[in-house]
């Protein structure tokens, strides 16, 4: 087998995983919950990761204020990932850790969702916007590899994919993100 057999044998083998588990499937219906209540209710959705996960929050920010599959009206989202002045001057003023938690200080509201992204869990910044969010009683949607780490514990609804290889989490996290998309355009 090569590894580019190998590579789309893991990929398939993890998405039976994750289709197969009830408790992940019924976790992303109810993050699509909390996203169209949120949409519906005019509240937005703020997205924020690291690296490949801040090309993630990009995207579907994009997804969702553009357009996914139907012409509808725009809907509010922000990734907290894309403004460079605003990103170095909090890693500037205030540390790289609050790049994220400061913003959702500045633009989060109550009834607004956090969509947080980290494939270990565990990126203080991402815990720090978390923590930002839950002072604001916003609600937390949170998408992780293997085990959750501490997003496990401080997310509304924590889409932990079962996956210790990076790659494969991020690529399920794709696919989920399409689908919250597609859902919220309903």
């Amino acid at each position: 087998m090569t590894l580019i057999e190998e590579r789309f044998e893991e990929h398939a083998k993890l998405i039976h995983r994750v289709m197969t588990s009830k408790k992940l499937m019924r976790s992303i219906e109810d993050a699509a919950a909390l996203w169209k209540i949120a949409l519906a209710a005019g509240h937005k959705l703020l997205f924020c990761g690291n690296g490949g996960s801040a090309a993630d929050s990009q995207h579907w920010a994009a997804e969702i204020v553009g357009r996914f599959q139907k012409e509808r009206a725009g809907m509010p989202a922000i990734a907290l990932t894309t403004d460079t002045s605003i990103l170095t001057a909090i890693a500037n003023d205030y540390g790289y850790d609050r790049v994220f938690a400061r913003q959702v200080e500045a633009l989060g509201q109550a009834g607004d969702v956090l969509v947080a992204i980290s494939t270990s869990g565990n990126s203080v910044n991402v815990l720090a916007a978390i923590e930002e969010a839950r002072k604001k009683d916003m609600k937390i949607v949170g998408l992780t590899a293997y085990g959750g780490g501490k997003m496990a514990e401080v997310c509304d609804v924590c889409l932990a994919i079962p996956s210790k290889v990076t790659a494969r989490a991020q690529e399920v996290h794709s696919l989920i993100g399409h689908i919250l998309c597609e859902i919220a355009e309903e």
